[in-house]
């Protein structure tokens, strides 16, 4: 089905999409690619109907945070699941106190990190909250130098990237690139994003930390860009067919995969395409 605002994980070697909307609405939706056979498989639906999932994997788990109901960004929900692959099962866990969708998810020293997002009431935060799998609890860290949402959250060499996004309305962009040191607990800015955009994908992918696509009516992004945290640079590598957003980045097997979303901005174009890119 061809959809938009999904989320994609990738875990022993499969590709997971899941959530998104279609339509508009928001659905359970959860399907499993297996590169090595090019097939797909049903697996078990989410427990709630959910896009703009944040999403990262965890010792063979995949955790999604929040989410929204419905386009446009309605509703931002409280839900924090973790998908086990091997039994086909969802739980919930300790959720957010405050819901929040389009917020940025990575994993960094065995804990999930969820920066920026939009609350229902349909405010950027510049929250930083830890989740910590042992406990099943919440706490905090040193928020975001500005309140932002729809970017990428990358963690690379023991370091959180937050790259991109936008403060409010859908053309209010920002190249701004905070990364965060848990050492310090502290932000810093580092090279800014070449391209500002936001509805981005974005995957660790051969050391880098690439940032796909994006949407600033009436065009899509096609740019893929990628920053070394060896080098502290940006590269430029091969564009997205056509320009995206409303999907998502998973890489496994020296591949980024991205499927679904939109070849237009808001819900135009809404595709069912699984797209694959590869250094040589």
């Amino acid at each position: 089905t061809p959809r938009n605002e999904v989320a994609l994980a990738a875990v022993g070697g499969k590709i997971h999409v899941i959530g998104g909307g279609v339509d508009g609405k928001a659905g359970t939706y959860h399907d499993e690619y297996d590169p090595a056979t090019d097939r797909w498989r049903t697996r078990a639906p989410l427990p709630f109907s959910l896009d703009h999932i944040g999403t990262a994997v965890l010792n063979g788990k995949i955790y999604t945070v929040g989410g929204f109901v419905a386009s446009v960004h309605k509703d931002g929900q409280p839900h924090v699941l973790e998908y086990d692959p091997a039994a086909d099962s969802w739980r919930s866990l300790s959720p957010l106190k405050v819901g929040l969708g389009s917020v940025g998810v990575t994993t960094l020293d065995g804990k999930v990190h969820a920066v920026g997002g939009r609350t229902p009431a349909g405010d950027t935060v510049a929250t930083h909250q830890v989740y910590d799998p042992a406990t099943n609890g919440w706490s905090e860290r040193a928020p975001l130098p500005k309140a932002r949402d729809h970017m990428a959250l990358v963690a690379a060499d023991g370091k959180i990237h937050a790259i991109g996004g936008r403060f409010g309305a859908s053309n209010d962009k920002t190249d701004m690139h905070d990364i965060y040191d848990p050492a310090s607990n502290s932000w810093t800015p580092g090279p800014p994003l070449p391209t500002p955009r936001s509805g981005l994908a974005s995957t660790l992918y051969e050391g880098m930390v690439l940032v796909l696509g994006g949407e600033l009516a009436p065009n899509t992004f096609a740019e893929n860009e990628a920053y070394n945290p060896r080098t502290k640079s940006w590269r430029t590598l091969a564009p997205m067919p056509g320009g995206r957003h409303g999907t998502a980045a998973a890489t496994t097997g020296g591949r980024v995969y991205l499927a679904a979303g939109s070849l237009k901005p808001g819900s135009g174009g809404v595709t069912d395409q699984l797209i694959v890119f590869s250094l040589p």
